[in-house]
């Protein structure tokens, strides 16, 4: 299985148990592809890239990952207490991955803005991911 996948199932999973931030959401809505009904406020995982960060003994890669909030509240104090749990809950976050050990997971930058409806708020957070594989 790759690190990528595994990560990602991994933060999905420390994400949606965590109880302040599915509080804030009214609920685990943390999705992969947002459903047709799906209720403000919530969290998507968005653009992923990944890297070869391998060494001359491991096999290693970079991963970053990108995440929204979406809020329809009118200012944008929800999407920065949203942003605020997703980050708490993914500092130091014991975040097991089969066959790949988790060397690293660290925040990089948080950004808030309102989206060109006028109504939303709409939250940006990237990490930055380091895995080897394990033998």
């Amino acid at each position: 299985m790759s690190a990528t996948w595994e990560l990602q199932k991994g933060i999905y999973e420390t994400l949606a148990g965590d109880p302040t931030l599915t509080g804030l959401l009214g609920g685990a809505k943390i999705f992969d592809r947002v459903p047709q009904d799906a209720r403000f406020p919530y969290v998507t995982l968005g653009h992923t890239q990944d890297r070869d960060w391998s060494t001359g003994t491991e096999d290693g890669r970079e991963h970053i990952l990108t995440f929204h909030v979406f809020s329809r509240v009118g200012g944008a104090r929800e999407t920065q207490e949203i942003i605020a749990a997703v980050d708490e809950a993914l500092k130091d976050a014991p975040i097991a991955l089969p066959g790949h050990a988790l060397v690293n997971l660290r925040f990089e930058f948080a950004d808030a803005r309102r989206d060109p409806d006028g109504e939303t708020m709409h939250g940006i957070l990237r990490y930055r991911a380091v895995t080897e594989r394990v033998n």
